[in-house]
């Protein structure tokens, strides 16, 4: 059957389940977007039958959604790479998620946190010796960036639901009501004061939100901020290491967590989650100086 043939041919929904087609194939796409690019990793990371995953690919390259890129030549291999169509599907990639763990694994409520020894919390210590994916995120004045930092330092990055800068932007309605979301502004102005201390542990900080670039731009100069805000606006990061997240005020936002990255971009160290923002900040920098003994 082609989309046009689908009932209600006019509908979006109708036409994007015709390429989705079935859960394995927003499997596939969940762990492109992870770093997993070929086929035998893919396989390995499914447990799907290789005639399935066969058919999954070719339909999402045919779709747009993969591009083919050869790396070896004999035997022919491809690296599976999202096109700028398939990016598109990362935020509905993340609210399924948040679905998922709010309204089927939860009980509906909204927040901004989790507990200690849920679902969501293993997932994401889970990510522990995993790497950091290849994606470009804007830094608060506009450059495109990695992740990381530059020059083989360790990287802290602290993933925040909000910072607003007074008379720029309002606080979206009933923040303070939900759960872990105020504390931003202490965290980053606690980061801030400790940054000395990081640098001379020999780590870089970023901060991370979904923020706009614009919206960062203002708080990290009325905070006077030393190190970049970078903004995941596109859910590139997010869907890439399945970061918890919520919605508020139509906004997919981070739950607070921080991730110690090696100059590698591995990560090493996971904190999640965080009911003290301000006094996570000198855990971090324990854990810091732990590990990078460990790795010396």
């Amino acid at each position: 059957m082609k989309r046009t043939d689908l009932p209600q041919a006019d509908c979006g929904i109708a036409q994007a389940l015709g390429v989705i087609g079935d859960w394995w194939t927003f499997l596939v796409v969940r762990d492109i977007a992870g770093g997993t690019t070929r086929f035998d990793g893919l396989q390995r990371e499914l447990g799907v039958s290789r005639r399935a995953l066969t058919e999954r690919l070719a339909s999402l390259v045919a779709h747009g959604v993969l591009e083919k890129r050869p790396y070896s030549d004999r035997p022919p291999r491809y690296d599976y790479l999202l096109t700028a169509k398939g990016e598109g599907l990362l935020p509905a990639l993340i609210a399924l998620q948040d679905w998922g763990t709010r309204h089927v694994m939860g009980d509906g409520s909204m927040t901004a946190t989790s507990e200690d020894g849920s679902a969501e919390t293993r997932r994401v210590h889970d990510l522990a010796g995993k790497r950091v994916p290849d994606v470009v995120l804007r830094r608060h004045d506009g450059e495109p960036v990695a992740p990381g930092a530059p020059g083989g330092a360790w990287t802290v990055l602290y993933f925040f639901p909000g910072a607003f800068a007074p008379g720029a932007q309002d606080y979206p309605p009933g923040w303070a009501d939900i759960p872990g979301a105020t504390g931003c502004t202490l965290e980053s102005l606690t980061y801030a004061a400790r940054h000395a201390d990081f640098e001379a542990a020999g780590a870089s900080i970023r901060g991370v939100s979904t923020q706009r670039p614009d919206q960062l731009a203002a708080f990290a100069a009325h905070a006077r901020l030393p190190y970049p805000l970078l903004s995941d606006q596109d859910s590139k990061l997010a869907a890439g290491l399945l970061l918890p997240t919520f919605r508020a005020a139509g906004v997919d936002r981070f739950k607070r967590l921080s991730l110690l990255v090696d100059p590698g971009a591995t990560i090493r160290a996971v904190q999640f989650p965080i009911s003290d923002p301000a006094g996570s900040v000198d855990e971090m920098l324990t854990l810091l100086r732990g590990r990078q003994r460990e790795h010396s």
